[in-house]
């Protein structure tokens, strides 16, 4: 986890809609690429300082801090 560069939580971004953050999340760390994912998905545990998922609810809302991970 040292090595992750740059911002790595956006709790501003919960309530929010899910491409317009994980867009403000690629703006604000242009190390880490963002992609929205449901909130009831299942998704590996491995940790990847590049990634962030976007968990978002029926309504397409971000239902969960995003970070990186």
């Amino acid at each position: 986890m040292a090595s992750c560069t740059g911002k790595r939580a956006w709790p501003e971004l919960v309530g929010t809609n899910g491409d317009v953050a994980a867009a403000t999340i690629m703006r604000e760390n242009q190390t880490v690429r963002a992609a929205t994912v449901d909130e009831k998905s299942v998704v590996t545990l491995d940790y990847q300082c590049d990634r962030v998922r976007v968990f978002v609810d029926s309504n397409h809302i971000v239902a969960v801090v995003p970070r990186i991970g």
